[in-house]
């Protein structure tokens, strides 16, 4: 099986430089642009199916990336963002202005330094694998498969197949609608995003 894993496109708290999580955020005029390059991008391949985060913004993404075609979109739980926690709704300067920038301290190690009541990124791995253990079963032929979900999630499982550890998670970067490609237990290529071009790119601000 080979996953095509795309993070939805940019989102109005993503312009806002905002933490998502488990918020559901609508995307902006900009990602629903993206979304359709993605869309592009994708139909070159021969997709089964495609499995999409029940968040608003997946949802959409998939709506519009996928317009016109025959795929069946799923919705799996297991593809939600992970949970921020005490900093859902606030902006990446205000919680740099708490005492000690806990957002420094989250950059660096994530596994340690999580948001107040946030997901153990354990947790998501977890509930990740769970997911694409789920799709394999339904794919045990060797299809091309889609999923449609957040830059946390994408990038906990690639440090899973990397085996990374969980405190390194930062160093990867997942863009809006950007592709990252991987043959289980084997990532072939991450966030691919030469389908945006440069005007559909967004700046890389935070996860979600």
């Amino acid at each position: 099986m080979r996953l095509f894993l795309a993070r939805h496109g940019q989102t109005v708290w993503n312009a806002g430089r905002r933490f998502q999580g488990g918020s559901d955020v609508a995307l902006s005029d900009l990602g629903r642009a993206q979304a359709e390059a993605l869309g592009r991008a994708v139909r070159g391949h021969r997709l089964a199916a495609a499995y999409v985060s029940p968040l608003r913004r997946a949802l959409e993404t998939a709506e519009i990336a996928l317009q016109g075609t025959a795929i069946p979109v799923v919705p799996l739980e297991e593809l939600r963002e992970l949970s921020l926690g005490e900093w859902e709704g606030f902006t990446v300067d205000e919680i740099r202005g708490r005492d000690g920038d806990p957002y420094l301290a989250w950059l660096r190690a994530p596994h340690d330094c999580p948001p107040p009541g946030g997901e153990p990124l354990p947790d998501v791995c977890a509930r990740m694998l769970r997911a694409v253990e789920e799709i394999g079963a339904r794919h045990a032929n060797g299809d091309d498969v889609l999923i449609i979900a957040h830059g946390g999630v994408i990038s906990v499982y690639a440090c899973h197949l990397l085996g990374m550890p969980f405190n390194a998670l930062w160093r990867l970067r997942v863009d809006n609608c950007s592709l990252t490609i991987a043959r289980p237990p084997r990532v072939v290529s991450l966030n691919d995003t030469l389908h945006l071009g440069p005007e559909l790119q967004s700046p890389h601000l935070q996860r979600g």
